[in-house]
């Protein structure tokens, strides 16, 4: 079991309000989004794990169980190639659950006319694995957003 935790503070809104059809549609996977404070900040692993893919707007951790989690910082962020994002870590580096992964401006993402919503994906997981998914209300860093059973 994996409980995967906020990498943001702001507001927990659930994939189906993810301004991209193929987050809102979960065809990445199921999961929730957070709708981020507007203000510099750390993105920081939602698990214990290793980084197995990375780039400024969006990484992936894979936990002991072999569950990976896609933050993606923003939407169509990749066009920003990499502005306004600073990587804190590398692939391959064992990261744990809190640590800074890439520090951002979600306000700048904004002002850069990009959604700054956060999608947080379990990658190859079915709905049904996951339990009390938070779609809604305010979150902190660290907060449980699901657990992966």
């Amino acid at each position: 079991m994996t409980t995967v935790t906020s990498p943001l503070a702001g507001r927990a809104i659930g994939l189906a309000a993810v301004p991209d059809p193929v987050f809102s549609g979960a065809m990445v996977g199921p999961g929730t989004a957070i709708d981020p404070v507007r203000e510099p900040s750390e993105a920081v692993s939602p698990v214990d794990g290793i980084i197995i893919s990375l780039h400024p707007h969006a990484f992936v951790v894979v936990d002991p169980q072999g569950h990976g989690v896609l933050v993606h910082l923003g939407i169509d962020t990749v066009q920003l190639n990499g502005a306004g994002f600073e990587l804190l870590v590398a692939k391959g580096d064992t990261v744990a659950r809190g640590q800074a992964v890439v520090r951002w401006n979600p306000a700048a993402v904004e002002a850069a006319g990009k959604s700054p919503v956060c999608p947080v994906v379990a990658l190859e997981a079915t709905a049904e694995s996951l339990s009390g998914l938070h779609d809604g209300g305010d979150v902190k860093a660290g907060d449980t957003l699901f657990v992966w059973k």
